[in-house]
């Protein structure tokens, strides 16, 4: 995926999709556009875009089975999710499903650029850029910084951008308990609010399922009670 970063909107609303499409294609973006939730799985796939736009309600199925799927399928690239919705309910399965952040309509063109932005630094940015080393260690896990993957042995373990990010910023500062605030401000790159340091605990749950031998009984992610997590420095 090289050149201008390219973006799969998927999203039903004509309108909103037009606009989008217009701004987006204006800050410099290249833009492919469908209605149907199996067409993006499909265009995802062929055409492998740097950043999935993804509406919840598409008129073949939900956002958040696509979104599954997409994860399911191994498409790594981080995914916005769009929604209408104001329960927290939603917002918490859509990352539970695989999607690194959200938007809830009507946004704020500002907003969307801004979250969109820090996705595709995160996922594209120079990872390694403070640190001498191109590799961190976890107990049996090797981090890539260069290639961004992490390793346990031979195996590749399949962490979506945002997960991998969020991992880098916990090896980097192990052993030390870590507020729900600091780990928003160290790895998503924005200041904190009550909805989005329950986005940290549903990462660090999906985190945990991915990099943990036993999830249920973590030993490299710790909760500290009444501060936040601690990366074990085993």
């Amino acid at each position: 995926m090289q050149g201008p970063h390219t973006i799969l909107l998927i999203e039903d609303d004509t309108a909103v999709a037009t606009s989008l499409k217009e701004v987006l294609e204006a800050e410099g973006y290249g833009v492919t556009w469908t209605k149907y939730g199996r067409d993006g799985l499909r265009l995802a796939q062929e055409q492998p875009p740097h950043l999935i736009i993804l509406d919840v309600r598409l008129p073949d199925g939900s956002g958040f089975d696509f979104c599954r799927q997409l994860r399911q399928h191994k498409l790594r690239q981080p995914i916005l999710m769009l929604t209408a919705q104001q329960e927290e309910m939603d917002k918490v399965l859509g990352l539970e499903m695989g999607a690194d952040d959200y938007v809830t309509k009507p946004f704020g063109v500002r907003e969307l650029l801004s979250r969109l932005r820090a996705l595709l630094r995160r996922a594209y940015g120079e990872l390694a850029s403070s640190t001498n080393s191109n590799r961190l260690f976890v107990a049996d896990l090797v981090i890539d910084l260069d290639r961004s993957l992490v390793l346990r042995g031979q195996t590749q373990l399949e962490l979506t951008p945002t997960e991998f990010r969020l991992f880098v910023y916990l090896a980097r500062n192990a052993g030390q308990a870590l507020t729900r605030s600091q780990i928003l401000q160290g790895a998503w790159g924005y200041d904190t609010a009550v909805e989005d340091e329950r986005t940290v605990n549903v990462h660090i749950r999906r985190l945990r399922e991915k990099v943990e031998l036993t999830p249920s009984q973590p030993t490299l992610i710790l909760t500290v009670p009444g501060v936040g997590y601690r990366l074990s420095n085993l």
